[in-house]
C-alpha cells in the first residue's frame, strides 16, 4: 500500500518525508496510457506534488505545474494534505532511448527552458503562487529549487519512477528533507556526505524498502516519524460538476450541442473519466 511519513531527525534540525507511491503512479499510468518517459516525468512530478501536499493542513490543497518546453508538454499534479494526488501530461505517449547514465531521459521530455509554478490554496482569499525557472528537467532538483528560491528552505528533493518493458510501473517514491534555521555546519556535511552515497530513491523502494527505512538510509540515523498518511490517486471530478459548466456555458451553447449532436461528451484531464449528457439531459440544463 503506497502511504507517506512526516518525520524529524537530528534532534529537531532536520523535517524529513518520505513516500512509497508505486501503486499510484500506476493508477496515473494505466488512466492516462503514458509511455515509459512521460510515466518518470509524470510520477516524480505527482510524488514530489503529494509530498508537499504533507506539509500543508486541514483542507489546504496545491496545484504543481511544469512547463519545460520539451515534447512532453506541460505536466500538472494536484495534491493536499490528507495524501490525494492527481495529475496528467500534455502528451503521454512520449519516450526516448534511455541517456548515458542508463536511465529514462526526463530531461528530454521536460525540457529545460520554462518554468515550475506552485499554487496553494490555504483557504484564504488570496491563492499563494510560487515560481521558478526550471533548472535541470530531471523534476527532482527543480523541486529543490523551487523549495530554496520560492519558499527560502534549504532542501533536498528525491524521486523517482522505475517502469517495466510492458510501460507499467515497477516502482515510484520519493524524499524530501529540510533544514531547520540554525542547523549546524555538522550535520550537513554529514546529510551531503549520505546523500552522496545512497542508491537512487526509485532502487530503494524496488528492493522494498518502505518510508521510513528510506529515510533511515537518506539521513542515515533513526528518524522519528511523526506521523503517516496514506497516499492514493484521488480525483474529485463529477457529473453534477461538469453539468454546472455546462450551465454555464449559456443557453445558446446548449442548444447547439443539442442541435448539432444531439448529446455531450465531457471528459476530465486528471482521471480520463468521460461523462455522457443525453439530448434530454441536455434540454433540462438548457432550461435550467
Amino acid at each position: 500500500m503506497d502511504y507517506l511519513v512526516k518525520a524529524m531527525a537530528y534532534e529537531g534540525k532536520v523535517r524529513a518525508y518520505a513516500a512509497r507511491t508505486t501503486e499510484t503512479i500506476s493508477e496515473a499510468q494505466r488512466r492516462h496510457q503514458t509511455w515509459a518517459t512521460a510515466s518518470a516525468a509524470l510520477g516524480r512530478t505527482m510524488t514530489a506534488t503529494v509530498m508537499m501536499g504533507a506539509m500543508l493542513k486541514g483542507d489546504d490543497k496545491l496545484t504543481v505545474k511544469i512547463e519545460g518546453g520539451g515534447p512532453v508538454g506541460a505536466i500538472i499534479a494536484d495534491g493536499n494534505a490528507k495524501g490525494e494526488v492527481r495529475g496528467y501530461v500534455s502528451n503521454p505517449q512520449i519516450h526516448f532511448e534511455l541517456n548515458e547514465q542508463g536511465k529514462l531521459d526526463v530531461r528530454r521530455a521536460v525540457g529545460t527552458s520554462g518554468t515550475l509554478s506552485v499554487v496553494k490554496d490555504l483557504g484564504l482569499r488570496d491563492l499563494f503562487t510560487g515560481q521558478v525557472e526550471i533548472v535541470s528537467g530531471e523534476i527532482g532538483e527543480d523541486f529543490t529549487y523551487y523549495l530554496v528560491a520560492s519558499e527560502q528552505v534549504p532542501s533536498s528533493v528525491g524521486v523517482g519512477v522505475l517502469v517495466n518493458p510492458d510501460h507499467t510501473i515497477l516502482a515510484a517514491g520519493g524524499f524530501i528533507f529540510q533544514l531547520m534555521p540554525g542547523t549546524d555546519e555538522k550535520t550537513i556535511e554529514k546529510l551531503e556526505t549520505n546523500l552522496s552515497q545512497v542508491e537512487p530513491i526509485s532502487k530503494l523502494i524496488q528492493k522494498g524498502l518502505s518510508p521510513e527505512e528510506v529515510l533511515r538510509v537518506v539521513l542515515g540515523e533513526e528518524p522519528e516519524v511523526l506521523e503517516t498518511i496514506p497516499v492514493k490517486f484521488t480525483c474529485n471530478c463529477s457529473k453534477e460538476r461538469f453539468a454546472s459548466g455546462i450551465i454555464g456555458l449559456g443557453k445558446q451553447e446548449i442548444q447547439a450541442m443539442i442541435d448539432e449532436d444531439g448529446k455531450a461528451e465531457a471528459q476530465c484531464h486528471f482521471c480520463n473519466e468521460t461523462y455522457i449528457f443525453t439530448k434530454e439531459e441536455l434540454e433540462a440544463l438548457r432550461d435550467e
